[in-house]
Order: C-alpha cells, then structure tokens, then sequence
C-alpha cells in the first residue's frame, strides 16, 4: 500500500490533505504537533528514525504571529529558523521517499509578495522554497515529482487569526471568497491519482487570482 506522511496534519490544509489522500486507500500518517514540532530539531530526528521511509511526503507547518521588524527578538528567529527551515532541510535529510513518489511543500504567497508585517515567515518560507527548487532536480533522477503549493487565503484557523475582519476580507478578494482547504487537498490528490509526474520543480499559487506577481 502507498504510503504518506502529512506533517500538520491534525488542522487545516494538512488536514484536508490527509482525509483527501485517505479516500483514495493511502496509508496516512497525519502527525500532529506532539508528534513532531518542527521547531525544535530533536523532535524532528527522533520522529524521522521512526518514520524514515514513504511514498509521499507533505511538509506543513504554521507560521509565526504579525510581528513589527524591530520587535522580531533573536530568539524569533532562531525559533521560525528551525521550524519553517532548518526542520523541513533535517526531515529531507533523514526520510528516504521511495522512487516514483512525491514531494509537497505547503509554502505561502509571501514567498512571492512579501508581507511587512510577517517578515520572518516571508524570510524563512522563500529560503527553504529555494533549497527545496534545487533539490527537485535531484529528486527527479528518481522520478519523484517535487511541488510547491503557495497558499494564498484560505478558510483556516490561521487566517483567521491574521486578519481582524474576514467579511470585510473577503470582499477585496475577487472571488469574494476564501479559498477551503479541501480544494488543496483534492488538488494533491488529483496529482497522485492521476500519476501526474512531469509537474516538478514548480511553484503554484494557490489564491483564487489574488496575487499580482506573472511567475
């Protein structure tokens, strides 16, 4: 049976992954927090030696709260470097995906636009999105198939707690909507249901038209 790990997969867009994958009889391991905490590295060793081997790999993680440039204390930084960097870098060091398999990171649309006011997020996501493009190459030599999904709004607890007014939110949009996370979930699906393999080494923007940026 096909297996997949789905880091975050407790919540949110891992969520909707992990039921999305599980409809189609793949075996899923959805970790949560208190299964591995990206941010700190040895949970991220001791929860690769026992689980070092899978046909798809889903790295997610949460990000760091609004917060103002100057305000950002070393001990910020150090924290986000570890849990949207340094942990997923460790865990594609550590855990072997079987040939023919996939690879999907879960980023975000800052790694494009920028936000001010989540500045470490847009550092360390756009860092690793660089590492993880590079290493697509490599991964495809093994025909594994390697994806960026750059979510833009979407109907999450964590949206929810960047934005004050969602309504109001929603109405900038133009679908007038935030995106729901079983859309990614059945877009990760359709890809591995599919056999999609060619799609490697992109980033898709995944914001119901709402970015300004072409590539």
């Amino acid at each position: 049976m096909t297996r997949a790990i789905v880091l975050g997969g407790s919540r949110g867009i891992g969520k909707a992954i992990a039921e999305s994958l599980e409809s189609i009889e793949i075996d899923v391991f959805a970790a949560s927090k208190s299964d591995i905490d990206t941010s700190d590295l040895k949970s991220v060793r001791e929860f690769a030696k026992n689980h070092n081997q899978t046909d798809i790999l889903v790295l997610n993680t949460g990000g760091p709260a609004p917060k103002p440039f100057l305000t950002i204390t070393e001990e910020d930084w150090k924290l986000y470097h570890n849990q949207l960097f340094l942990g997923f870098c460790t865990i594609l060091q550590n855990i072997k995906v079987n040939d023919n398999g996939y690879i999907f990171l879960i980023s975000s649309n800052v790694i494009k636009e920028p936000n001010t006011k989540l500045i470490i997020s847009s550092a360390y996501r756009a860092a690793f999105s660089e590492v993880f493009k590079v290493l697509s190459k490599e991964y495809a030599q093994k025909n594994i198939s390697c994806i960026n999904i750059a979510p833009g709004p979407i109907n999450t607890d964590r949206t929810r707690e960047l934005i004050d007014d969602v309504d109001q939110f929603k109405e900038s949009l133009p679908m007038k909507r935030l995106g729901e996370p079983q859309e990614i979930g059945d877009f990760v699906r359709s890809i591995i249901q599919n056999k999609i393999k060619y799609l490697s080494g992109v980033t898709i923007n995944f914001d119901g038209a709402n970015s300004n940026y072409i590539y």
